[in-house]
């Protein structure tokens, strides 16, 4: 099966979180990057939020929480620096204008603070200084993975299992038991389709979970086949497997072996940084035999698990 978004594809992005123009790396005691547990929440030199204080800062606009520099408006409403410019510089609660109030106070509550990682109920239990939180969370391990399924904007988050199951039940992919596989591409005029991505491939191997990318697109000037693997979990797991690609006919053949990507790489990146088996497009039908008039390319590979 495939499938072609039409002149223009689509990704599926990578979120990011913004950070505002406040250095993270604030000089005070509590902004030790060291992080405590949930089982040690008395600390001195900190208030783990149980008081509802923290919901001081959170911006009535976007809900977040805020960092400097914090606004107030003459009447001692807050919002943060980058919903008072989408709000035009006007209060959204008694709609003064804004003007360049810093809510000072405030900012030195948060030093005081200390909060759990956004992701505690993925499992990070960790507690942090106000100021430190955001920085770590941009790179806790227990971040929700967005979905790896190509060619569309989909915006479902989760953990390994939680995505497995909604690609199965709602991208409607193969899976497979297994660490080899032997893939059959076809195409009746290839030369209609200058962007288009085929099924996604999901395979169970070694507990883990591994999706086998295969699309069209133009590299340069060149129209090519690229076939890759992602690894659905974190990049420092995704560096203990290994994989291999292989294509060909007519006693000619294309290898490929690499180290399958996390999906913590959009996979965009993964292409465009053309880590994978590419084929221009001449060789594929070339390999497809007959009039090459159509795409008939086999693909096999194994994954296995580096010592």
């Amino acid at each position: 099966m495939y499938r072609y978004p039409g002149s223009t594809f689509k990704e599926v992005l990578e979120s990011h979180i913004t950070i505002s123009d406040y250095d993270v790396a604030v000089k005070s005691e509590s902004t030790s990057t060291v992080t405590k547990t949930a089982a040690g929440l008395g600390s001195k030199n900190g208030v783990y939020s149980t008081n509802g204080v923290h919901e001081l800062l959170e911006c009535p606009v976007c809900t977040s929480l805020m960092y400097p520099p914090i606004h107030q408006c003459p009447n001692g409403h807050t919002l943060c620096s980058n919903c008072k410019v989408r709000v035009h510089n006007c209060c959204p609660t008694c709609r003064y204008d804004l003007g360049n109030i810093r809510c000072l106070a405030l900012e030195k509550v948060a030093e005081s603070l200390e909060l759990p990682c956004t992701y505690q109920s993925f499992g990070c239990h960790d507690i942090f200084p106000y100021y430190s939180k955001l920085k770590h969370e941009q790179h806790c391990r227990f971040r929700p993975y967005n979905c790896p399924y190509a060619g569309s904007e989909c915006s479902i988050t989760g953990d390994i299992p939680t995505l497995v199951a909604h690609l199965k039940d709602d991208h409607k992919v193969d899976m497979h038991d297994g660490c080899t596989f032997n893939h059959r591409y076809v195409k009746s005029n290839p030369h209609e389709v200058e962007n288009a991505t085929w099924m996604l491939t999901v395979f169970n191997c070694f507990g883990r979970q591994f999706c086998l990318h295969f699309e069209a697109f133009q590299l340069g000037m060149a129209p090519v086949y690229m076939a890759f693997l992602r690894f659905m979990g974190d990049d420092n797991d995704s560096k203990k497997f290994s994989y291999s690609l292989e294509v060909g006919a007519n006693g000619r053949k294309l290898i490929w072996q690499g180290i399958p990507r996390s999906i913590r790489d959009s996979h965009r990146k993964v292409r465009d940084s053309q880590d994978g088996l590419i084929i221009q497009r001449n060789l594929a039908l070339y390999f497809s035999g007959g009039d090459r008039q159509e795409l008939k390319l086999r693909v096999t590979g194994r994954i296995w698990k580096e010592e």
